[in-house]
């Protein structure tokens, strides 16, 4: 920081950009690079769930609310007993869901406020209020 000569920022991130663009260290990119009507993909971190089932953090249909049943948000049968006597890799659990980087792709840009140095996006945009979003072009749009 003190050889970019700019004081000390919570978020530091890094970005690929074209080399025909000039940045130099310190610099402050602006929403002006975005102009309106562009599409835009959108990278942040999910809001956390927590530890969830196979229900709710998989779709997993559950077992019968009545008639007797005894299974209603277990997975079920998870591998055989005998043979192969083990729990496959890969087989889809309960665990903790959410918290991780997730990518929104084509959302349109409908404003851009040079003065507050805000985009208006129209879509869903990953994470909770407050979080920190990196925008970059689409490649498709």
């Amino acid at each position: 920081f003190k050889r970019a000569g700019v004081t000390p920022v919570r978020e530091v991130a890094e970005f690929a950009i074209d080399p025909a663009e000039t940045w130099n260290p310190g610099d402050q990119i602006k929403v002006s690079i975005f102009a309106e009507k562009e599409w835009v993909d959108a990278v942040g971190i999910s809001k956390g769930k927590g530890f969830q089932g196979v229900v709710k953090r998989h779709g997993f249909a559950g077992g019968r609310a009545s008639h007797g049943s005894m299974f209603h948000r277990a997975p079920g049968s998870i591998g055989g007993s005998s043979n192969p006597s083990r729990v496959f890799p890969g087989m889809k659990s309960s665990g903790r869901m959410g918290g991780a980087r997730v990518t929104t792709k084509n959302l349109l840009v409908v404003k851009v406020d040079e003065e507050k140095n805000l985009i208006y996006l129209r879509g869903a945009v990953p994470g909770a209020r407050n979080g920190y979003v990196a925008l970059k072009r689409a490649k498709r749009g």
